[in-house]
């Protein structure tokens, strides 16, 4: 692994790609918002006005995950 990826560098570059993505696969489908809602997170931890962790991500997707299952 990088150490881009060990230290979670904030990178607008990547964070604005992600975003980007997230937009275009949205869509009326609950699987493409729910993937949308996923990426925007993995976003957050490029965003240096965001304080997040890996572990925090992981538990919001499994939230969104869980909220899909119900």
């Amino acid at each position: 692994m990088t150490q881009d990826h060990e230290t979670h560098t904030p990178d607008p570059e990547r964070v604005e790609t992600l975003r980007e993505i997230a937009e275009d696969v949205r869509g009326d489908s609950s699987e493409s918002e729910q993937v949308s809602a996923m990426l925007y997170r993995v976003s957050d931890l490029y965003d240096p006005d965001e304080e997040t962790s890996p572990k925090d991500i992981y538990l919001n997707m499994r939230e969104i995950l869980r909220t899909k299952e119900s």
